[in-house]
């Protein structure tokens, strides 16, 4: 397909068939996170001696479940070290006592090995057993019944592609890689947030224009463009409801990146703040690196913000003590109302005071008065 990188999510064993997804190029970055999901498969075992009852096959498949010990078996592509995996689900489908034949439904973690676990269902039974025939019906979110198609169908489509020049094959045959996180909570982040988050910035709130309503702390999520497209595999740093309530702060950090870069235009260092660096580095006011001087304004020291002199992230405790005081914008507004509303009261009993002060000043001033011509009568 002249292609220059591919990726299987986890290879098959001989006497294996069934689902194995192949990522190209851009989408082999998601190969790990496809590997690390767990499997189902379907398979049938042949039992070496007669077994009594259906239900002693479904009690020792039973108690298969949960974490097992396995070992390599001979035939296989990897170094045989004994390592535990998980069996999340077991079922018996169908057990013939004639052909001693049993087929089985399992769901497990990647690289369980199916033959070896035959082979303790075996000795469990205590008859012997091997694994006639496997089948994995479903890896990670791709299932046989969706999207499933042979080799056959990918020589076909890229013959028409090159020679017909229709594209129609080609594009049912491969994917893009989205269809791979249709399972994971999103975000989906501003176009000028989009170029940062692939050189490997963190999202902050202000890049959000939209997010999944079920978003926990520490949940694997996909950041995505409003066109759809994957932009990053991240780890969620806030719950969807502190999303919401916030208005700064960290809201994912990326975990893969998986849109190449300068995909859009770079958005960054275009604030206030950075246009101002820029112009005190091009007047001589900071150095090349952007360091403050002797001649660096006080105001752009006072916030300059470094290992040392971190005044905005790390606050004294005094500071975030009267940080956490502060009200919300509605409680701060009805505060304001009761503030102003409290001035006037004020305002009016100052008057109404002053106004008191006066008359009774000016009742003093004249009870003198009328003391003074009293005496004047009286010496008179």
């Amino acid at each position: 397909m002249n292609v220059e990188k591919t990726g299987h999510s986890g290879t098959l064993d001989p006497k294996v068939t069934g689902c194995l997804i192949v990522c190209l190029n851009r989408a082999t970055r998601l190969v790990k996170a496809q590997q690390a999901a767990g499997k189902e498969y379907v398979g049938i075992v042949r039992f070496h001696d007669d077994i009594k009852n259906e239900s002693l096959i479904t009690k020792a498949l039973d108690q298969l479940k949960g974490a097992v010990f396995q070992m390599p078996p001979l035939n296989s592509a990897v170094k045989r070290e004994l390592r535990i995996r998980t069996l999340y689900e077991t079922k018996c489908l169908d057990y013939n006592p004639d052909t001693k034949l049993a087929v089985f439904w399992l769901k497990c973690e990647a690289g369980t090995y199916v033959r070896t676990l035959c082979i303790h269902l075996g000795y469990l039974l205590k008859v012997g057993a091997h694994m006639e025939e496997l089948r994995r019906n479903k890896s990670g979110i791709m299932s046989e019944n969706d999207h499933m198609y042979t080799m056959h169908d990918v020589l076909d489509a890229q013959h028409m592609y090159v020679h017909q020049k229709d594209e129609s094959y080609l594009r049912t045959v491969v994917m893009p890689c989205e269809m791979l996180l249709t399972n994971y909570p999103r975000i989906v982040v501003k176009d000028s947030s989009i170029n940062a988050v692939c050189y490997g910035a963190k999202l902050l709130i202000p890049g959000i224009l939209r997010y999944s309503s079920n978003i926990t702390n520490g949940q694997e999520i996909v950041l995505i463009t409003t066109k759809g497209e994957a932009i990053a595999v991240a780890i969620a740093q806030m719950t969807a409801s502190e999303i919401y309530s916030a208005e700064h702060g960290i809201a994912a950090k990326t975990k893969r990146v998986v849109m190449d870069r300068d995909t859009y235009p770079v958005r960054w260092k275009l604030g206030p703040r950075a246009s101002r660096k820029k112009y005190l580095i091009s007047v001589g006011l900071l150095d090349k690196k952007g360091k403050p001087t002797p001649q660096t304004p006080t105001d752009w020291i006072q916030y300059y913000v470094d290992e040392k002199n971190n005044n905005i992230l790390e606050k004294k405790p005094e500071e975030a003590k009267v940080e956490s005081k502060k009200p919300s914008r509605k409680a701060s507004a009805i505060s304001l109302v009761k503030e102003t509303t409290v001035e006037k009261k004020k305002k009016k009993k100052k008057v109404v005071k002053e106004e008191s002060e006066e008359e009774s000043e000016k009742e003093s001033e004249e009870e003198v008065e009328k003391k003074v011509k009293k005496k004047k009568v009286k010496t008179e």
